[in-house]
């Protein structure tokens, strides 16, 4: 059975970078996963005051709509980390909330797919023909955390 995701009301809404679980990446507090990913678009740049103003944004949708500013420049190199700096927000909220943790390994082998009808990068959009990059992030969590774990 494919589990899906979107919303953070949602059954296993807890995969969705939106939930409220706060992580520290490189000794910086960052109220959710968005939070982090959003600012990490602006590291290097002309406009890396807005790390600071996304990490104090009260929401994720919020930090969201500040990275999501087409007309900000990026970091040059934001095509080729993109995927990194997510796989290292989810890995660090997943190895730092084992509430969460127990949820997502409960999955056992499911497919996981965020099921947003928007977006067919991260999700897999509408017609449910996108590339689900974030499922995709979160299974290989899911297995990096069962590789991590003691063996009885």
């Amino acid at each position: 059975m494919t589990i899906y995701f979107y919303k953070v009301s949602d059954p296993y809404g807890c995969f969705s970078n939106f939930s409220v679980h706060p992580i520290e990446v490189e000794g910086l507090y960052w109220q959710t996963v968005e939070h982090y990913y959003q600012a990490q678009k602006f590291v290097r740049t002309e406009n890396e005051r807005l790390i600071q103003v996304i990490r104090d944004a009260k929401t994720p949708m919020e930090a969201a709509q500040i990275g999501r500013d087409r007309t900000l420049k990026l970091r040059c190199d934001w095509e080729e980390v993109k995927c990194q700096v997510m796989w290292q927000g989810v890995l660090t909220k997943f190895l730092t909330h084992t509430d969460i943790q127990v949820i997502l390994l409960n999955t056992g082998e499911e497919l996981i797919v965020e099921d947003s009808p928007t977006d067919y990068y991260w999700g897999c959009g509408q017609e449910k023909t996108g590339q689900n990059q974030l499922g995709q992030i979160l299974m290989n969590v899911r297995q990096e955390i069962r590789r991590r774990l003691p063996k009885n």
